[in-house]
């Protein structure tokens, strides 16, 4: 009697192995398992990469100041907070005397920096102003004003910051004028120069390199 050549059935032989099956089952296995070690791999090399988390908690900010003409103010980010980095003309620091009389911190002993820049000027170099953009009232950020005497501000006016929110003035050293709703002089953030002081870093409580 002839026979013909069949698959063993699996159903109808329990011993019977269907090889393909048994292949495509291993290599699902391995998938799996390989996208479970990448899920495990990728969050790791993630933590390894500065996050946004880290620069918001104060991951320094270097400032290449090489090209800063006088006059002329950069913002950059720190702690998510705009810095200014601004280069003061010669006039701009001769009004600094002028406004005395009329701000309510002169010497800054109310408000916010480095010891280092606990001066006239509130910052290392005279001409270079490194100060956080955001009034101390209700955080507004002020405008840049160095023009002397505006109309708008009066001829006792000699260069400063502005905020447009509420009326606060500034002296160019970020000194805060009196009977305004600001309560204490801009806040001067830790920053040092880095070598030939053409680059500042901020956030590095160091004074000068």
């Amino acid at each position: 009697m002839a026979t013909d050549n069949v698959a063993p059935d699996e159903g109808n032989n329990p011993g019977g192995v269907d090889k393909k099956r048994r292949r495509l089952l291993t290599q699902g296995v391995g998938v799996v398992g390989a996208a479970g070690a990448a899920a495990m791999v990728i969050p790791f090399i993630s933590s390894m990469s500065p996050s946004a988390r880290a620069k918001a908690a104060g991951a320094p900010v270097e400032v290449d100041i090489s090209k800063l003409e006088p006059g002329q103010r950069v913002i950059v980010e720190w702690r998510g907070k705009p810095v200014w980095v601004l280069k003061r003309t010669p006039a701009l620091l001769e009004g600094l005397k002028a406004v005395e009389g009329n701000l309510r911190d002169i010497e800054s002993d109310d408000s916010d920096q480095p010891e280092y820049a606990k001066n006239d000027y509130r910052s290392i170099k005279p001409e270079i102003l490194v100060m956080v953009g955001i009034c101390t009232h209700l955080g507004c950020s002020p405008s840049y004003r160095p023009e002397v005497a505006p109309v708008d501000l009066g001829d006792d006016w000699q260069g400063g910051f502005f905020c447009p929110c509420h009326g606060s003035r500034f002296d160019i050293s970020g000194r805060v004028y009196k009977g305004v709703p600001a309560p204490t002089n801009l806040e001067v953030p830790p920053h040092q120069y880095m070598a030939g002081d053409t680059r500042i870093l901020i956030g590095v409580d160091g004074g000068r390199a």
